[in-house]
């Protein structure tokens, strides 16, 4: 007999985690139902307490994977992936995949030895970010920039709305102007809401530089790892659904820019927990 269609569950603090969705869609095969959580009443994760995450990942987690049953979990959001991955696995029995910034990555294509990370504050600062670069890059001068008005101006950017390429340039100065960043050759996004911004990245920057984006390899492991999936017991039949623990902003245009990725309605998690 063969298994009913995959279902993913995806998870962000925003918007940034649709940007992977985009990758999983071109990935996956066509009837895989994939779910968006986006705990935005708590945006950016960056800016929050580790043990408060952590708490608020387990409790959210316990409620989505019962409810929907998931043959995989994606954490994508950087943060998130940093401090919890170990406590969800440990919690819950699906496979989880996380995002981490691209360190291992940069390290293979980088020329200069020399490259650049845009990450969230949160990100930047903690200790698992220095064992990545010590583990995988060690070889290398890796400059890191915690950048605390990206993850904003990319949800501008995927609502369509127009950004301020003199505030991108400022964020990308504090890589360039750092000591060595005029060797930098390769640039790697530690933050999935980033991906929204790759034109302005690419229009301010030099020519010559590597932008190392995971969302794509992200959603190649997914699909390994639903190729070896196994039957969910309890499974419903439910239509993919895009959640949010808090109200949009503008749900009108969040409701046009989430119809490119297939969603066509939006709804609030009913007893999410208060920030």
């Amino acid at each position: 007999m063969s298994l009913p269609p995959g279902r993913v569950l995806a998870f962000d603090s925003g918007i940034g985690g649709l940007a992977v969705v985009q990758a999983l869609r071109t990935t996956l095969p066509e009837d895989t139902r994939i779910d968006y959580l986006a705990d935005n009443a708590l945006f950016p994760y960056g800016e929050q307490e580790d043990s408060l995450l952590v708490r608020r990942l387990l409790s959210l987690m316990e409620e989505r994977i019962a409810h929907l049953r998931p043959d995989v979990v994606l954490i994508a959001c950087n943060t998130a992936s940093t401090i919890a991955l170990d406590a969800l696995r440990a919690r819950f029995d699906v496979p989880f995949v996380g995002c981490v910034p691209p360190v291992r990555w940069a390290a293979r294509v980088s020329q200069s030895r020399v490259f650049g990370l845009l990450a969230t504050r949160g990100t930047a600062r903690r200790p698992y970010l220095r064992s990545l670069r010590d583990s995988y890059a060690a070889d290398c001068e890796m400059i890191v920039h915690g950048a605390r008005t990206l993850a904003d101006l990319a949800e501008q950017a995927f609502l369509g709305r127009p950004v301020d390429d003199a505030l991108v340039a400022g964020e990308l100065r504090h890589l360039f102007e750092a000591p060595q960043g005029q060797k930098i050759d390769t640039i790697g996004l530690g933050c999935t809401h980033y991906t929204f911004l790759t034109d302005a990245f690419l229009r301010l920057c030099p020519p010559d530089i590597n932008w190392l984006d995971p969302a794509l390899p992200v959603a190649q492991q997914v699909n390994r790892v639903l190729e070896m999936r196994r039957e969910q017991p309890g499974r419903r039949d439910l239509p993919e659904s895009l959640t949010l623990t808090g109200p949009a902003a503008d749900s009108a245009a969040l409701k046009q820019a989430i119809a490119r990725l297939g969603y066509h309605d939006i709804t609030l998690l009913e007893g999410a927990l208060t920030p």
